[in-house]
């Protein structure tokens, strides 16, 4: 039997690096094993250079403590974060169904009912980000990912904020989003209610699920800005009624008098087929760790080293290929007019 050797791999911790997935400016992010247990994982790589020199401390630091309070099986789960002398390893739950985004652009709108199953679990999530004083604040297609399942799961909290941030007035003042999702409160620079511009993002969001594109489009952003401070926008013919009512509810430029979560639960509309989540809330979240990454404390101090090849016979090598057949997803869209370049760490308008 003959021998091959294998290439070397690079450890960081218990983790085994493999592929990149996706890249960004301050770093990547890339597929990696946890060679204690073997379950995959998504580990987000930054450098620390580079986020100090943008100062982006106070900005990774929430997106980190966000997700560590929100345990929802809609939302993308964080395991660990931890640190070398020149870099920041977020471990994240891997999710290998790609981008709802990519969905759409390559296969079309969806039917109501596929549309309206996830927009029950985007609600679920949003949902219980609120109940923990989290407001997302860029809600888009393309940061929700599927699992293998097919079930939703929102990501990157790159722009949250949570609760005690809100000003005397109890409004949150940074404007930032994606365009064509923003509320028309979050760009008018007099305040807004973190929770309720959230709900217009999901109320976009289903809007484009079911019509294949979005409610308000302009390639002029003053254009773009009018329109959605007046909610101009109309229904395509196959929406039903129902959906209909629901979607002018949700896009209400008031946002005092747009419709509330706890109105979407109860709409004739979304309870259809509908499943609440089950989950175990867990122990208490400890933000401790969230500080030590950036003060090179010793308990997080990981070092990313590569091992040397090993010699391996030909039944070893077909043996370790089989547990590794999934391919993870990579972010391509055959449509060129869609089609983005890697992993977005962050977008702000």
């Amino acid at each position: 039997m003959s021998s091959a050797a294998v290439g070397a791999r690079t450890r960081v911790g218990k983790y085994e690096l493999g592929k990149t997935l996706g890249e960004g400016s301050f770093g990547k992010v890339k597929f990696a094993t946890n060679v204690q247990t073997g379950d995959t994982v998504a580990i987000k790589i930054l450098d620390k250079d580079q986020v100090l020199r943008h100062k982006m401390v106070e900005l990774i630091k929430r997106e980190i403590s966000a997700m560590k309070l929100i345990k929802h099986p809609n939302a993308v789960q964080i395991y660990e974060v931890m640190a070398s002398k020149t870099k920041i390893y977020i471990v994240l739950e891997f999710v290998d169904g790609g981008e709802l985004f990519d969905k759409i652009v390559n296969h079309g709108r969806l039917k109501e009912d596929e549309a309206r199953r996830y927009f029950q679990q985007l609600i679920n999530a949003v949902d219980y980000c609120h109940s923990r004083g989290v407001y997302h604040r860029d809600l888009k297609p393309e940061n929700l990912l599927l699992d293998s399942y097919g079930n939703l799961k929102v990501s990157d909290f790159g722009l949250s904020a949570f609760a005690p941030q809100t000003q005397d007035d109890g409004l949150l003042h940074t404007a930032c989003g994606t365009p064509n999702y923003v509320a028309p409160e979050v760009l008018n620079d007099k305040g807004y209610d973190g929770a309720a511009s959230d709900i217009w993002s999901c109320g976009v969001i289903l809007f484009v699920l079911m019509a294949g594109y979005l409610p308000f489009d302009e390639p002029n952003l003053m254009a773009l800005y009018k329109k959605i401070f007046k909610a101009d926008f109309s229904f395509p013919s196959w929406f039903s009624s129902s959906a209909k009512k629901l979607i002018k509810r949700i896009l209400d430029p008031n946002p005092h008098t747009r419709i509330t979560l706890p109105q979407i639960l109860e709409d004739v509309w979304f309870k259809k087929g509908y499943k609440p989540p089950y989950f175990e809330e867990g122990e208490v979240v400890s933000l401790d760790d969230v500080d030590a990454v950036f003060n090179d404390s010793e308990e997080h101090l990981v070092t990313e080293k590569k091992e040397k090849p090993e010699m391996m016979n030909a039944f070893a090598l077909i043996s370790r290929s089989q547990g590794a057949i999934a391919v993870p997803y990579l972010n391509s869209c055959s449509n060129p007019k869609y089609r983005k370049l890697g992993y977005r760490l962050i977008l702000v308008t």
